[in-house]
């Protein structure tokens, strides 16, 4: 039986949140974010400079596109949605350093952090549940 150090560290070996992810792209960290959602989903919205990769298509498409050294974070839509742990589990059968960024999308959105879409990048609203509202000081 795992004890619960162990436990907790390999969830956070596997797992991360749009907190971290952005707080990555900030620093400059080589982080590779994928899109796991649909084609619609992606329209309405996406982490800014993330890869769209619909899980089904990761097996084809990966070894093409990102380096089999590269840190991949993958997300879909929400926690209600298990896209992101299929699209992990893609890239874990590939041998990538993948983690899931839990919360998906929604919790991005919610939080403030930055959204691109066919306008440009903008910030929609952060939801005072999830989100500290000082980070719209931030740039």
């Amino acid at each position: 039986m795992m004890d619960r150090a162990d436990f907790f560290a390999a969830k956070l070996a596997y797992e991360t949140d749009a907190s971290d992810v952005y707080a990555a792209q900030k620093a400059g960290e080589d982080v590779v974010v994928i899109d796991v959602r649909s084609d619609e989903a992606w329209a309405q919205g996406r982490v800014p400079g993330a890869i769209h990769m619909h899980y089904g298509e990761i097996a084809a498409r990966a070894a093409q596109e990102i380096a089999q050294d590269a840190e991949v974070v993958v997300y879909c839509w929400s926690p209600g949605c298990n896209a992101g742990a299929k699209g992990a589990l893609e890239f874990a059968k590939l041998g990538y350093r993948v983690r899931e960024m839990i919360g998906g999308f929604e919790y991005w959105v919610r939080e403030g952090y930055p959204v691109a879409d066919a306008d440009g990048i903008h910030r929609r609203p952060i939801d005072p549940l999830t989100g500290i509202p000082r980070i719209r000081t931030r740039t």
